[in-house]
């Protein structure tokens, strides 16, 4: 009988499960569900993509492509960062095209980690980070954001964590969960503090289409002496209705990148080539970039409506400058985060996210995704605001040994 709990990597079983995608599940198992929990367009990937990947499959591109992906759409990545947050790159040098937004992030990890190594991250945040510095033998030291500040990472924050161990920071910016953001001037006061440093910053952009106000992203990249401290990633999953054509990319100074295109080489070997021809078009396809324009303002209606209506329930909601999802404030309740998901599940048939799942701090708030259609974001408040009317979160009527055993099951 083989031991698997000898067998097994310790740092890997200590890991948790994804506390997204923990919801998500659940919901599949039961009939009637409401999910506005993972963040993924309801908007189909604009024709002019997808026609672009049937013509390269109709033209029979289907080999192993450039390890650092198609120099044609390197050259493309490149160029849409100079056009969005002013910054040039060495399309061969500088650039690898990835599976994914989050292999870029795990690649950029493993790039710079030691064992021992500290790599900050704010919290509430993307669940991926901390353990794919765990992975790497690194410590994830969290900084804490507040919605007093908007959610935004502060100096004093920053340097309140600084130690010699400091490699990196994660800056996720425009943030999942809480769809915060960071202005010009914000970000200018974090590279004083960097730059000078051997810091890196791993700059998370994936949403950096999907910002509201008025105001265009911007990147801390783009300051005076950050590029050369700065690994920036994208894809297209969000703002280009990509999910299932796992395609992001990487992009920073050479000798990073070097390395980040041998563990790439390595371990996936070239991203989808499919794919990669599809993401030439929705980079240089002007109909595409109607099609995108559209999208984000779809979003920001839908994101003004989940704001009004959270707040017209009594659940004080974070007005989100970024992304595409709200992060109410459930204390008022009288539950836990987890417990609030458990009994909405339960009693509406809606499913949304614990903050937990973002971290520790992210207790007393749920994220909610806005990427949905208007029909099923109005249908799901409308439940929600039942569950609040009725009662249905009453601490006082809370039994605990219930809840424990409906956790269990679900687990």
């Amino acid at each position: 009988m083989m031991n698997y709990e000898k067998i097994l990597s310790e740092r890997v079983k200590s890991i948790q499960f994804s506390g997204i995608r923990k919801f998500f599940d659940i919901a599949a198992t039961m009939e009637n569900v409401i999910s506005l929990s993972v963040g993924e367009p309801d908007f189909k990937t604009p024709w002019a993509i997808r026609r672009k990947a049937i013509l390269s499959l109709e033209m029979g591109h289907t080999q192993y492509g450039s390890n650092a992906g198609i120099e044609e759409l390197r050259r493309e990545c490149c160029k849409y960062l100079q056009n969005i947050i002013g910054v040039s790159y060495d399309p061969l040098t500088e650039a690898v095209v990835t599976v994914g937004g989050s292999e870029a992030i795990d690649l950029a990890v493993r790039a710079l980690v030691n064992t021992g190594d500290e790599v900050l991250v704010p919290e509430p945040s993307f669940v991926c980070y901390s353990p794919i510095v765990e992975l790497a033998g690194g410590t994830a030291v969290p900084i804490v954001t507040k919605v007093e500040d908007n959610f935004k990472l502060t100096p004093e924050d920053l340097k309140a964590v600084i130690t010699p161990k400091t490699k990196a920071l994660i800056l996720p910016f425009p943030n999942n969960p809480t769809g915060g953001v960071m202005r010009r001037d914000e970000l200018g006061e974090i590279a004083k503090i960097l730059r000078g440093t051997d810091i890196m910053v791993i700059s998370d952009e994936i949403y950096a289409e999907l910002t509201y106000g008025g105001e265009r992203h911007v990147s801390i990249a783009s300051f005076e002496g950050m590029r050369e401290r700065t690994i920036v990633i994208n894809g297209f999953s969000k703002a280009f209705a990509m999910t299932g054509w796992r395609l992001g990319w990487v992009a920073g100074p050479e000798p990073v990148i070097t390395q980040i295109l041998k563990i790439h080489q390595y371990a996936i070997m070239c991203s989808p080539i499919t794919s990669q021809y599809a993401a030439i078009t929705a980079l240089s396809s002007p109909e595409v970039r109607k099609d995108v324009d559209y999208m984000v303002s779809e979003y920001d209606m839908r994101r003004r409506l989940c704001v009004k209506s959270f707040n017209d329930m009594g659940l004080e909601c974070f007005n989100p400058e970024g992304a595409f999802y709200v992060f109410p404030c459930i204390k008022s309740t009288g539950l836990s985060s987890e417990e609030f998901c458990e009994r909405l599940i339960k009693a509406k048939r809606v499913a949304v996210v614990p903050g937990t799942a973002f971290g520790a701090s992210g207790e007393g708030f749920v994220r909610v995704s806005y990427a949905y259609s208007l029909k099923h974001l109005t249908d799901a408040l409308k439940r929600i605001e039942e569950f609040l009317r009725e009662g249905s979160v009453c601490a006082s009527e809370t039994n605990s040994a219930q809840i424990l055993l409906e956790r269990k099951e679900w687990s």
